[in-house]
């Protein structure tokens, strides 16, 4: 029997019909326009069996090459994921600050233990994505370098060193006498993360959450999805049972993002990583509060006192140390008066010989003879960047709150009134001063790790670790004391110290 691209063949074996389905470029299992063999298995006694398999129904049994990887098969909601992910949350907050730092080092440990199958599975997303055409700084940030599994697992060492941040006190008031008001911290709840490319973020992101406390739902992208679905496998089995594995959800369908997105009342943050055009969808799709960045343009002003060795040294790295980042420079904006300077034709040369496609703003096109800048809210992601003359500190400073994100920006300068003019003024998350836009991370301010960076103004706004990821609760400790008008009660009001 044939049926277009699918061949099926009846068997009897011991008088019972058996399917055999040898699916070439199945529907069931797409890998990015990679042949793959995919065999089922089903009761052909059945009327329409065949069909109904070829239009996806899950009935069957399934045999495939990656079958190891995948997630056993529930009709699970999107909404009970989340109360799921809530119930287990809760029954980690209540272990011990040890219980749950031995959590994170299981996990540390799997990470190092799985790193061959973990690199398996990454080599082919990078040659799937490869295959399909992704540009090259998508498919960077979907590999996983050597060395990252080690930095990864370094990190989550890290944290789980770091003071416990779960159920700290931190203010303590005598509200009157023997009525003590604590304000303590307490997790956000069911945090979901949707992510694109780097499947390393999701390492980060669970880290976070298990040491936040908080229940996590991951939604990776397609071209991350072996890679994904091994390192949540690895991850979750280092959870213990009294916490429960579904503390951690992994969301395989892009069709429950929508779903996800109504339950305002079930998930109390999502955080989106990723393009422009992702942030913003989903900014516009949820009533549930978004933390995160649709853009990542930074840049670099080289004042005119600068010392030019320093500033070549910081925009380089600013650069070329990982273009696709999104705290790399974006656009480099250079006083007037340099523009004659040889430090400056020293650094330019410096860019091209590397490989740095430079585009000019209105003024430094004309003077550099260089290709005009199409646009100065380009986020290139790649090795190349825009460049562009200022009259002074005031105009970079003008310039930046035009076009940039308020990501990160810098200053290099030996003038520190200038530096505090710019440090002050410039409006972003993280302002520096000679000093790379590399630095803007979690992990490099000592955070132990990030679960993502935000522009925003309310609840976090930076590289966000896990203070970001918690909120606070009051807590108040009396002898019977009541209201009643305010008659019987003599507020005090009083500062306590911490213990």
């Amino acid at each position: 029997m044939a049926l277009g691209k699918y061949s099926a063949q009846c068997l009897s074996i011991e008088n019972i019909n058996i399917v055999v389905i040898v699916c070439l470029h199945s529907i069931l299992i797409k890998r990015a326009e990679r042949r793959v063999i995919v065999s089922c298995y089903l009761c052909g006694s059945a009327s329409g069996s065949i069909i109904r398999v070829l239009q996806g129904e899950k009935i069957g049994t399934l045999f495939h090459k990656d079958a190891s990887l995948w997630e056993p098969s529930s009709d699970v909601s999107a909404c009970e994921m989340a109360v799921t992910a809530r119930e287990c949350s809760r029954r980690l907050q209540n272990l011990s600050s040890d219980e749950r730092n031995k959590i994170l080092l299981d996990v540390a440990d799997a990470l190092e233990k799985n790193e061959n199958l973990i690199r398996t599975e990454n080599e082919a997303d990078v040659a799937a994505a490869q295959d399909a055409g992704y540009e090259k700084f998508l498919v960077d940030r979907l590999t996983l370098k050597p060395g990252k599994i080690s930095a990864l697992a370094k990190s989550i060492r890290t944290l789980a060193r770091m003071e416990d941040p779960i159920n700290q006190i931190l203010k303590r008031t005598e509200i009157a006498e023997n009525l003590i008001l604590e304000k303590t911290s307490c997790p956000l709840g069911v945090l979901l993360v949707i992510f694109e490319s780097r499947p390393d973020a999701l390492v980060q992101i669970a880290s976070l959450a298990i040491r936040s406390g908080n229940g996590l739902l991951l939604k990776g992208g397609k071209e991350a999805m072996r890679s994904n679905k091994v390192l949540h496998k690895v991850i979750t089995g280092a959870i213990p049972s009294n916490v429960g594995e579904k503390l951690i959800g992994l969301v395989t369908s892009r069709d429950e993002i929508a779903d996800l997105l109504k339950l305002h009342d079930v998930i109390d943050l999502v955080i989106p990583r990723g393009s422009n055009k992702l942030v913003s969808q989903i900014k516009t799709s949820t009533k549930i509060p978004v933390l995160g960045h649709a853009d990542g343009i930074c840049h670099v002003y080289i004042d005119k006192s600068a010392n030019m060795n320093m500033a070549k040294q910081i925009v380089m790295d600013a650069k070329i140390d990982y273009p696709a980042a999104c705290n790399a420079m974006e656009t480099l904006l250079v006083h007037k008066d340099l523009i004659k300077a040889p430090g400056l034709d020293d650094l330019l040369l410096s860019l091209k010989t590397k490989g740095v496609a430079i585009f000019g703003g209105p003024v430094a096109h004309e003077v550099l003879c260089i290709p005009e800048a199409n646009s100065f809210h380009h986020e290139y992601s790649s090795m190349a960047c825009a460049i562009e003359f200022v009259d002074d500190v005031q105009s970079a400073i003008d310039h930046i709150h035009c076009y940039g994100s308020a990501h990160t920006d810098c200053i290099v300068t030996t003038d520190d009134k200038v530096a505090e003019t710019f440090l002050r003024q410039v409006d972003s998350a993280a302002v520096f001063h000679n000093a790379s836009t590399r630095f803007s991370d979690g992990a490099r301010f000592g955070l132990g790790a990030e679960v993502g960076i935000s522009t925003g103004r309310i609840h976090a706004r930076g590289p966000v670790g896990v203070e970001g990821l918690l909120t606070t609760r009051w807590i108040m400790r009396g002898s019977g004391q009541v209201v009643n008008g305010d008659n019987d009660i003599a507020y005090t009001h009083k500062n306590l110290p911490l213990p």
